[in-house]
């Protein structure tokens, strides 16, 4: 599972991707799920999720967006209350079922930071980098 902040803002440090890390894992296990891997960068969000086969994966991410985005508003950004108009993460998401690739997904998962900044550094100068 993937999902980004709203702008692709590099908001995720310091003592809210310390916290956020904490509030993820909390949150998953609410519904019953397990993290099995994750990893919080300054811009999106990585983990690999153990979900039962009744649940739906769309409300999982929208629980997890939800509540984790009126943590953030609660705490790093003064609102106690009404909330409206208030969007940390961007709508979108990306998910997939892992089954013979989970290692794979893994890996990914755990050497995320090294890849980007490689990534960045062999862009460099380049006009059409991958996105």
């Amino acid at each position: 599972m993937v999902f980004i902040l709203k702008y692709r803002k590099k908001a995720l440090f310091g003592a809210l991707c310390k916290d956020l890390d904490s509030i993820f894992y909390e949150l998953v296990r609410q519904k019953g799920c397990k993290i099995e891997e994750g990893h919080i960068m300054r811009d999106h969000v990585h983990m690999l999720i153990s979900i039962p086969p009744k649940m739906s994966v769309s409300n999982l991410v929208g629980y997890l967006k939800g509540k984790s985005a009126i943590y953030i508003a609660r705490n790093f950004r003064s609102k106690k209350k009404n909330f409206t108009g208030e969007s940390f993460w961007a709508r979108a998401y990306f998910v997939t079922t892992v089954g013979h690739d989970e290692y794979m997904v893994r890996s990914y998962i755990k050497n995320q930071e090294k890849n980007d900044k490689k990534k960045d550094d062999d862009n460099q100068g380049n006009l059409f980098c991958e996105v």
